[in-house]
């Protein structure tokens, strides 16, 4: 019997970048009544092509359907599942906190803590920059709550596959 427990799953694609792939991708999700998680798109290594990264909460039967489906789609060069041990994944977080005189080089130390950076100081506030997993941002955030999140902005996921193999096809790759 199939696995039907729900985890979260990150996917990369491979595309042709061309006019309205996002929405194509985007739509095939919504058709078929699946949820993301997360959705990111940007250049590769080699122009003309993107790879979009799609975090999903599904079981095993719905992503083995959704690679199938997205392998389906004109311009999706590959579609690979990255599993947690075997890729690197992170987010990117801005977040801006109140602060004051008295409580700035607390906010600054929790910075410090979660390798985070200041990247801005204003007189009643600091922005701070993170990138990590959703645990660690989650995290941050909870730490730096008690001082007043002013404004927040999340990324979702993005993930290389470690080691020496890459996603494009070697005769998709320029001639040097």
């Amino acid at each position: 019997m199939p696995n039907r427990e729900k985890s979260m799953h990150t996917l990369s694609v491979l595309v042709e970048d061309v006019d309205g792939i996002m929405s194509r991708v985007s739509g095939m999700f919504t058709r078929r009544g699946y949820s993301m998680h997360s959705i990111n798109s940007a250049k590769t290594e080699v122009p003309g092509f993107n790879r979009i990264t799609v975090v999903v909460w599904a079981d095993a039967v719905h992503i083995e359907q959704i690679t199938k489906q997205l392998n389906k789609l004109i311009n999706v060069i590959k579609v690979v599942r990255f599993e947690e041990e075997s890729s690197i994944a992170r987010g990117y977080l801005m977040v801006k906190v109140s602060t004051d005189t008295s409580n700035r080089p607390q906010v600054v130390d929790a910075a410090k803590l979660f390798r985070a950076r200041v990247i801005d100081v204003a007189r009643d506030s600091v922005i701070i920059e993170a990138t990590g997993g959703e645990a660690k941002l989650k995290a941050l955030l909870d730490v730096l709550e008690p001082f007043g999140i002013l404004e927040l902005i999340q990324c979702g996921q993005i993930a290389l596959g470690r080691g020496p193999r890459t996603m494009m096809p070697p005769s998709l790759r320029p001639q040097s």
